[in-house]
Order: C-alpha cells, then sequence, then structure tokens
C-alpha cells in the first residue's frame, strides 16, 4: 500500500524499527535506577552517569576499535560514579538529593572539558564492527519482523536484562533484601541485613547501567561523542522506573512507548504532516507528564527512598 509515494508497510516498520533503538538507553538505566530506588537511594545522577559512560566508552571505542571494550569501559565508568554515589550517600550521609544533582553536573562539565582537550574541533566517529543478529522465522514476520530481527547484538541483550531483572527483584534474597531495605531499613537491618551493603551493590548496578546506556548510545547506537548528548535522557529514565512503577516488564513498555512517540515526530514529518518541528520534538516528554499525572496516585514511593539510614537511630 502507497500512499503519496510512500510504502505504507515499509515506513511502519522503519518507525517500529527507530522506536525500539530508541528505547534501549532509556530501558538500560530505567532498569538500574528501578533497584536503586527499590532500595531507597534516589538517583539523580543517573544523566551524568549516562554521559559519563557515554564518553569514556567512546573514548574507547575509537582507541581500540571495539565495541566490546567502549562497551566495557562505559560499564566500568558508571560502576565507578555508582560507588562514589554510594560512599556519599551511605557511608558519608550526604545528602541524596546534592549528590546526584553534583554527579550530574560533574558529569557534564568534565566530559565536555575532556571531549574538547583531546579532540579539539574534531568531530570523530568511532570505526567499530557491530555484529547484527538475524533470527530465522521472525524476520520473515510482515512488518514487525524486519524491526526487530538484524539488529546489532547489544540491542537483545538490553531486552534479554528485562526478564533477568524480574528475576532478580522478585525471585531472588537479593531482591527481596532490596525491597526489605527500601521500605524498612531498620526492621531489615534487626532481621540481619547488612543496610549499607545492600544500597552499594544496588548503586554499582544502577550507575553500570547507567554507563552501559551511556556506551550503547555513543558506541552502538551514533558511533560518535557530542558533549551533552544525552540531553535529560538520564531524567526521563528516572521518570519511567516510577511511572512503570519499578517492574521491569512495565518499565520496558513504557520504555518503548516513548521511544515509539520520539519515532512518531520523525515520521509525521516524513509524511508532510503540518505540525511545528517544535511541537513534534516535544511529544515524547509530554507523554511522560501526562503518564506521571496520571499514575501519580496509584504509585506508593518506597517508604525510604531518599532517606538516609543510620544504624540505631529513628
Amino acid at each position: 500500500m502507497n500512499t503519496s509515494g510512500i510504502d505504507i508497510a515499509a515506513f511502519i516498520t522503519a518507525m517500529l524499527a527507530a522506536g525500539f533503538v530508541a528505547a534501549v538507553p532509556l530501558l538500560l538505566a530505567s532498569l538500574g535506577e528501578a533497584v536503586a530506588e527499590k532500595s531507597g537511594s534516589l538517583n539523580l545522577g543517573i544523566e551524568g552517569m549516562m554521559l559519563a559512560g557515554a564518553f569514556f566508552g567512546f573514548l574507547a571505542a575509537y582507541s581500540t576499535g571495539s565495541a566490546v571494550w567502549g562497551t566495557l569501559a562505559g560499564i566500568g565508568t558508571g560502576v565507578v560514579a555508582g560507588l562514589l554515589f554510594a560512599f556519599l550517600t551511605v557511608t558519608l550521609q550526604v545528602d541524596q538529593t546534592l549528590v546526584g544533582i553534583a554527579i550530574t553536573i560533574l558529569g557534564a562539565g568534565l566530559t565536555a572539558f575532556l571531549y574538547r582537550d583531546i579532540f579539539g574541533r574534531e568531530n570523530p566517529s568511532a570505526d567499530v564492527a557491530l555484529w547484527h543478529v538475524h533470527i530465522p522465522l521472525v524476520q520473515d514476520i510482515p512488518v514487525i519482523g524486519p524491526a526487530v530481527s538484524g539488529q546489532p547484538v547489544l540491542f537483545y541483550v538490553a531486552y534479554l536484562l528485562v526478564p533477568v531483572f524480574a528475576f532478580l527483584l522478585n525471585r531472588t534474597r537479593f531482591g527481596l533484601e532490596v525491597r526489605a531495605v527500601g521500605e524498612h531499613p531498620f526492621a531489615a537491618d534487626a532481621s540481619g541485613v547488612n543496610v549499607a551493603r545492600v544500597r552499594y551493590i544496588a548503586m554499582i548496578i544502577a550507575g553500570g547501567m547507567a554507563g552501559f546506556a551511556g556506551a550503547y548510545l555513543s558506541v552502538t547506537d551514533l558511533r560518535l561523542f557530542q558533549v551533552g548528548m544525552t540531553v535529560g535522557l538520564g531524567f526521563i529514565g528516572l521518570a519511567i522506573a516510577m511511572v512503570g512503577a519499578w517492574n521491569p516488564y512495565r518499565i520496558a513498555i513504557t520504555a518503548v512507548a516513548f521511544g515509539l512517540l520520539r519515532s512518531l515526530g520523525n515520521g509525521l514529518q516524513i509524511l508532510g504532516v503540518d505540525i511545528r518541528t517544535e511541537f513534534i520534538t516535544m511529544l515524547p516528554y509530554i507523554g511522560i507528564m501526562v503518564a506521571l499525572v496520571l499514575l501519580a496516585g496509584r504509585t506508593a514511593l518506597p517508604s525510604a527512598l531518599g532517606v538516609p539510614y543510620v544504624r540505631g537511630r529513628r
């Protein structure tokens, strides 16, 4: 079927593919944020962690020509940032909001400085080979098949992490401890759970996933780094974790919906729909705000979210 010279089936396939790809960094960051918030840590530094992961991931990929090393460097950078957050908020008891904002500012400033210092006015791209996976049978499904088959391997890793995180949070002892520490840290401590250890591990996971998200953006998706390239995606990831009620499957659906809204804006322009570009760009963010408003009364925050825990003090 064609409309104004455009193959509608091919157009929808391209839109779906763009939406699924756009959802990946948000999905990765949101899954990590869900673990952090479930443990009682409000990680407002997620934006800075994503930026740092994007820069150091790109730097490693550019230097080695390997997407694997780039991704690992991004994850490692995020882990270091998560440890810093945990040390300041759990060990030193510094306010989580202030620490998160500071890490975001540090990530933005440090990556901008280092990028300009190393590359100057150049805008190099990472010459890395990506392994694309073609899924038998799935790729033959009309419209949807070509959108989900033939993607880079990390695309599938991201979506496969959804059931992994669901299992981690709901079916393991660690997940039980995370939920206990986020809801009733005093009771968890009294039952023998090391609150500090659980929050440290949760922040390591959150930081690593934020770094992974940034590295995916700069190494696998765009293969380049730009100053401030996350443009608020970290904070959107934080909102998605809340909209998804810290449930990995709901988070995945919300992330994909956001990604599809982003691709819808480009699609409307291709179709020649007479809508201002600024409004099209706003669509996904409006969608997140509407979702937050509609679900605000139905979503109960973890009781100890953002509250520091000091043993023996209530």
